[in-house]
């Protein structure tokens, strides 16, 4: 899970261009629901590029960002320069000791799962005032009644490259480099071997190019839970 938990470091410019940003009605709900305050204190658990950072950062919060990866902490700061409520620091969360907690929230997108089990609710909640919120937005690969077959197809693919290994399957569109740009920045796929991983995203290329207007629909899923610290 370590190896998994910072493979993202290594293509990090890639990952804030390739992944997908989180539909606006997630940021709405999630206000909603955890109520912060205009200029509540929020810690962020693995803000990556700052991708779900951003929109917070844009309704006032003051955020505390920590990021595992130094890349991906470069790029997050970059991106939230305007921002002088917001400080994205490099560090492992598990061990990370702020000199105030007190949090009003913590928040984590698709990040929440790589935190040790062990771990996960004592350290956040030894982090958060009393009656502070948790939210955690995960994202989940799915497939509609009416989703593009191509997620059906492409499973050959994995079968003769990595059999053992499990396939990552709201809709984006995309083409064949803009979709092995998103397969790129996944954990499973920079674990392989450089040679598996050329073999299996050749594959994947030629399979999209060759299909009607050479595109693919993804559609994702993500969901929202909130919870207080009683």
């Amino acid at each position: 899970m370590q190896e998994l938990r910072a493979a993202f470091e290594q293509v990090p410019e890639l990952y804030d261009r390739a992944r997908p940003n989180y539909p606006p009605e997630v940021f709405d709900d999630l206000a909603e629901l955890a109520q912060p305050q205009e200029a509540a204190r929020i810690v962020e658990i693995g803000c990556g590029t700052g991708q779900a950072t951003l929109p917070l950062a844009e309704r006032g919060y003051e955020i505390t960002c920590v990021e595992l990866g130094e890349q991906l902490a470069t790029v997050a700061r970059r991106k939230l320069t305007r921002f002088p409520n917001v400080e994205v620091i490099n560090a492992n969360f598990e061990s990370w000791q702020p000199l105030r907690a007190e949090f009003d929230a913590a928040f984590a997108f698709t990040a929440f799962h790589w935190i040790a089990p062990e771990m996960r609710y004592v350290k956040t909640a030894s982090l958060l005032r009393e009656h502070g919120t948790l939210a955690v937005v995960s994202t989940n690969h799915v497939l509609s009644i009416e989703g593009d077959e191509f997620f059906v197809e492409v499973q050959e693919d994995y079968e003769a490259i990595v059999p053992e290994d499990p396939s990552y399957l709201w809709d984006v569109i995309y083409d064949a480099d803009e979709y092995i740009g998103v397969l790129s920045t996944y954990s499973g796929h920079r674990a392989l071997d450089d040679n598996t991983r050329e073999r299996l995203l050749s594959r994947i290329h030629q399979r999209i190019e060759a299909r009607p207007g050479s595109q693919v629909r993804k559609t994702y899923l993500a969901t929202l839970n909130v919870s207080e610290r009683l």
